[in-house]
């Protein structure tokens, strides 16, 4: 049964990243037709740094569920939560570092997926 509520936890986790990737995509191409190459790669650099910790994420907290494992769902959802934490700042640094970047459209990006994420509540209805 524990291993049945941890595949449906991260499928629903997955669906947000897919999501996610989905604005991601879109914002990006935006920002390519409107502005360029420059800015469409900047606005993916954006929606990747996002959505690649959040998968991470999702498969890390979600690998364990059930009473009688709580202890190991506790720890894995803060060891996810480091994990991510960890991403974004190396993504962040690794992007800053090594290439040329519009900030406006990596940001814009950024915060477009983490509204995504914000608002699930709103698409994924629990029955």
């Amino acid at each position: 049964m524990s291993k049945i509520l941890a595949r449906r936890g991260r499928w629903s986790a997955y669906k947000l990243v897919l999501m996610q990737a989905a604005v991601a995509g879109g914002t990006s191409v935006f920002f390519f037709a409107l502005w360029g190459v420059q800015y469409g790669l900047s606005a993916l650099a954006g929606g990747a740094i996002a959505v690649l910790p959040n998968f991470v994420f999702a498969t890390l907290a979600f690998s364990h569920t059930g009473a009688s494992s709580s202890a190991k769902v506790v720890k894995d959802f803060y060891w996810g939560e480091a994990v991510k934490l960890l991403l974004t700042i190396a993504m962040f640094s690794f992007v800053f570092i090594n290439w040329k970047v519009g900030f406006m459209p990596l940001f814009v990006c950024y915060t477009l997926v983490l509204i995504v994420h914000w608002t699930a509540p709103l698409f994924f209805k629990q029955s």
